[in-house]
């Protein structure tokens, strides 16, 4: 079957009803860039599994340097995904909240269901 259609008709209604719904998307982009890192996006999933983490605990789990988690953690916190606290001479970082746990979530069940399906 052929990706595109064999005649060009535009549904100006239709069109014009979604272009006039569309938000702006930069920011969700930016979610999507940023857990588009498999880095990341292990870092992402293991603080929605161990809940709270410190950096020394996070670059074991991805197997690089402090420095390297440090660099991946801060990313997903100045983009919203991820919130540090200082306890003591630790620094421990959780998601920032249910929505990011859920896109994780939804995103692990998503790829579960595609491999299933032989995609």
């Amino acid at each position: 079957m052929k990706d595109t259609c064999d005649v060009t008709i535009v549904h100006e209604d239709e069109v014009q009803a979604v272009r006039g719904r569309l938000p702006e998307l930069r920011g969700m982009a930016a979610i999507f860039k940023a857990l588009a890192d498999e880095t990341r996006l292990k870092i992402a999933y293991s603080l929605m599994l161990g809940g709270k983490l410190c950096v020394c605990d996070v670059s074991a789990i991805i197997g690089s340097s402090t420095a390297t988690a440090s660099h991946h953690l801060r990313y997903l916190k100045q983009h919203g995904l991820a919130s540090s606290e200082r306890e003591g001479k630790l620094v421990c970082y959780s998601l920032k909240d249910d929505h990011v746990r859920d896109l994780v979530k939804i995103a692990q069940e998503h790829a579960e269901e595609d491999e299933g399906n032989g995609g």
